[in-house]
């Protein structure tokens, strides 16, 4: 790669163009879909220390704590839970963890998972409520019981039976954020905006921050692997802003939101989060690394497979062009790396030993095709 060059990558890693199985796809996205486009701010060699840690955006923080943990010799699991942890705490990201975006009965309800490469291991939990940092409660259940998945009750049972403290997770800005949800549901209600009663010149920035904090949603993913090659991840989320009590994504499930293969490397994801379970994204971006490709091409071909498979009618506009964004964060045992996402826009961090950085991220499409 060129640094810091936007390029064209092989366009199809079989030999031939990018080809959806959507005729209207391909006729009004050709010139977007001909050349994936590659972004990259480090050469090739950058690209290939260890140790190193990668991230979703909003992980610049996990990254830098991951990585010091790293450097004392620490366990690679345990820094990047660390490092989640920083975002799980924090009221202000309301996309994780303390202070999520709530259900639509407005109950924060949180997914987990991680994987730790050197022994094999996976936990993941589903639906918890209560508990600020359901990542430290899924490598519990990796280390002390023989299953993979809990959720719900279950899940909170057993957490507090592990000497975590039960607390209410909805702030008063998600709180906010969930009332302003449920006016706008349906205009004919008794729900009203307390805004409304204020007249237009004195409504503050508050209001604006709510809107957008409706059309906010998010997951952190954090992946390292260290100096012996040792690999391990861990993706956490409140999940899909107002989702039907129940719901789970692809965070906590092992082949979706996140996967390790210690000796090949480790895929997660950010974005819409049924699109990686049909798919069973991230053990399929591992895979292909097992056969030789790349992080980037990697995950650029199962975004492709990804599109494909994407056919219903209310996902995709009037020219058939996919809706939602999606992002991967991937690297392997080598320390090579990259962030791939959908739509052009998305970057990551990165941290590769010797700077913690935001990088721009590959993508296959431009909002504007």
């Amino acid at each position: 790669m060129q640094t810091g060059s936007i390029h064209k990558v092989k366009t199809d890693l079989n030999g031939s163009m990018l080809i959806m199985n959507r005729r209207e796809f391909v006729q009004s996205s050709a010139a977007a879909v001909a050349a994936v486009k590659s972004v990259s701010l480090a050469s090739a060699e950058e690209r290939s220390s260890l140790p190193v840690v990668i991230s979703s955006r909003n992980g610049i923080r996990a990254t830098e704590k991951a990585m010091e943990i790293l450097k004392q010799g620490g366990d690679t699991l345990d820094a990047v839970i660390e490092g989640v942890n920083i975002v799980e705490l924090d009221p202000d990201d309301r996309s994780v963890g303390y202070g999520g975006i709530p259900n639509e009965e407005g109950t924060v309800q949180l997914d987990a998972s991680v994987m730790h490469g050197p022994t094999r291991g996976a936990g993941a939990v589903s639906c918890l409520e209560g508990i600020k940092t359901p990542s430290k409660v899924a490598k519990l259940v990796m280390e002390r019981t023989d299953h993979v998945l809990l959720t719900g009750a279950g899940a909170l049972k057993f957490a507090l039976s592990m000497g975590f403290k039960y607390e209410n997770l909805l702030t008063d800005s998600s709180r906010e954020t969930w009332l302003k949800w449920k006016k706008d549901l349906n205009s004919q209600d008794n729900w009203i905006n307390p805004q409304d009663r204020i007249p237009t010149a004195l409504i503050s920035r508050a209001g604006q921050d709510i809107r957008d904090a409706v059309e906010m949603h998010g997951t952190i993913n954090c992946n390292a692997v260290n100096e012996k090659g040792e690999i391990s991840g861990v993706t956490t989320t409140s999940g899909l802003p107002f989702k039907i009590p129940g719901r789970v994504g692809d965070s906590p499930i092992i082949g979706a939101g996140l996967y390790v293969d210690n000796e090949v490397g480790a895929c997660g994801s950010t974005g819409r989060g049924e699109a990686n379970l049909k798919t069973c994204a991230s053990f399929m971006a591992v895979e292909f690394m097992k056969q030789g490709l790349s992080p980037e091409e990697a995950a650029i071909r199962v975004m492709k497979r990804i599109i494909e498979n994407t056919t219903e009618p209310y996902l995709l506009d009037s020219k058939g062009k996919i809706k939602f964004n999606l992002n991967f964060y991937a690297l392997n045992k080598k320390g090579e790396y990259a962030g791939v996402c959908l739509y052009k826009g998305g970057s990551y961090a990165i941290h590769n030993g010797r700077e913690n950085r935001i990088e721009e991220s590959a993508y296959l499409l431009e909002k504007t095709d």
